[in-house]
């Protein structure tokens, strides 16, 4: 398998802020990639880079064996890309939107109109095609930039936060979207705010905080770094709540127990899982702490990502999603 996207040493300031202090990525070909990190870590930064939108001050890249400076013009025929926000011609409907990408990218005519009813069908877009986009809501806005980004079925596609703003249904079917041009060969470079989204999709995670790379590997191989798993514990009340997180600490391995206050839960990170629910329930049932329910789990990227970064992502609660920065 060889490499569709090598970063070497990237660098990028926005007069005194570096958004990139010497970046390297290596994307495999034919995988699906995420790029996660806290607000202003640059990540929309290497997008724009890799896409040929942005000169880097230092630092080199090739996207599919193309040099991003000196073979831009012949890149952009091959790669796709959609950003955060979507850039579609409000004026025109959303068949002559995709009809036009379609003549751009040079198809024909009949080839153009296929393939513009094709992803018109695939994003739930057929009843609304014609009316034009200025009146569509957020997210159907989304969904034909999303729909204008695949058009040329590219080689390398760049999706920076492609389904902010989207309902699950349609979140659910750009995943599968994604999922058909990775087994069509096609190469996927992801940024997200759903943490859980780059859990479902990527097959190799880069986590990036300051312009540089501070984490790397398979959302396994990540979650292990976090390490051991997570014993849930949920009881009837507040108090029990506390009462619980103070009992349990004895049992706790690899860090802190926390308390979930919404939901009454304790969470306990264990290295042994088994042991450790048996030794719960007895303990708690001992000092009479009514138990709800019990659920033992690796840990979530959510975790993953707060261990890495030491914050959370900007404007997250408890959802596991991350705001993109602005450059």
């Amino acid at each position: 398998m060889t490499n569709a996207i090598v970063a070497e040493g990237l660098r990028r300031s926005f007069g005194p802020n570096k958004a990139l202090d010497g970046f390297d990525l290596t994307v495999r070909e034919g995988t699906v990639h995420g790029l996660l990190g806290p607000n202003g870590s640059g990540k929309t930064t290497t997008v724009r880079v890799l896409s040929t939108l942005l000169r880097p001050d230092a630092g080199r890249a090739t996207v599919a064996g193309l040099d991003v400076l000196t073979k831009a013009a012949e890149l952009r025929r091959i790669i796709g890309l959609s950003g955060q926000y979507a850039a579609v011609d409000e004026d025109l409907t959303a068949r002559e939107n995709l009809r036009m990408v379609a003549r751009l990218y040079h198809l024909g005519a009949t080839a153009s109109r296929q393939r513009a009813d094709e992803l018109l069908e695939r994003f739930g877009l057929t009843k609304d095609a014609d009316r034009p986009v200025k009146g569509y809501s957020g997210g159907m806005r989304r969904r034909v930039d999303l729909a204008c980004a695949v058009v040329s079925k590219p080689q390398v596609l760049f999706l920076d936060e492609p389904t902010t703003g989207l309902d699950v249904r349609s979140r659910m079917a750009m995943w599968d979207v994604i999922a058909e041009l990775v087994r069509g060969g096609s190469t996927l470079l992801l940024t997200t705010q759903y943490l859980e989204e780059a859990d479902q999709l990527a097959d190799r995670i880069t986590v990036m905080d300051q312009g540089k790379v501070i984490a790397e590997g398979t959302p396994d191989e990540l979650k292990d770094r976090v390490g051991g798993e997570r014993l849930e514990i949920t009881v009837g009340s507040a108090s029990d709540a506390e009462e619980a997180r103070t009992l349990l600490r004895e049992i706790a391995q690899g860090g802190e127990t926390s308390v979930d206050e919404e939901n009454n839960r304790v969470i306990v990170p264990v290295s042994d899982g088994p042991e450790a629910l048996v030794n719960s329930v007895r303990l708690l049932d001992r000092s009479q702490v009514r138990l709800v329910g019990t659920t033992l789990r690796r840990p979530s990227m959510d975790e993953v990502f707060l261990a890495l970064t030491e914050r959370p992502p900007a404007g997250q609660q408890a959802t596991g999603r991350a705001k993109e920065e602005v450059k």
